[in-house]
């Protein structure tokens, strides 16, 4: 089922929701990437949820409907419904642009980065005291 999110998905990574679910459960899935859809799952749920209710207050309302059919108390449990899941969805919805925030940008190559720092040797000058001939060892005198 589609979410008011998709085309910001889809804009931000590049590629359909219907293909970033295949991406997430890949070994080079972006971090984060499965949690961001399964809040995009949640946001479509409280979405689908929210046309529902919708639907039945615009049924109950019809003009062509009988007017004894109307009923107070469905329509204030129907408010109750549609303020819960309006209520879900500003979470979700609130949720997932705060992940989206936190998340590295996909559209960024990742470069390895090298750790190792360069060396460099150096050789200290030669001891003004000590004897220049090379190979041979000073004899101990007792």
């Amino acid at each position: 089922m589609p979410s008011s999110a998709d085309d910001q998905l889809s804009d931000v990574f590049g590629a359909p929701v219907a293909d970033l679910y295949e991406r997430a459960v890949g070994a080079d899935a972006p971090g984060g990437l499965d949690r961001l859809l399964e809040l995009r799952s949640f946001l479509a749920l409280a979405e689908e949820q929210v046309a529902r209710v919708r639907d039945r207050v615009y049924s109950a309302m019809d003009p062509e409907r009988d007017l004894r059919e109307l009923s107070a108390s469905n329509l204030r449990m129907d408010a109750e419904w549609l303020q819960a899941a309006l209520e879900a969805r500003d979470s979700y919805r609130t949720a997932l642009d705060g992940l989206l925030l936190t998340m590295p940008s996909p559209r960024l190559t990742v470069r390895p980065v090298n750790l190792t720092q360069p060396t460099m040797t150096a050789s200290l000058p030669p001891d003004p005291l000590t004897p220049q001939r090379a190979g041979t060892a000073s004899a101990r005198r007792p």
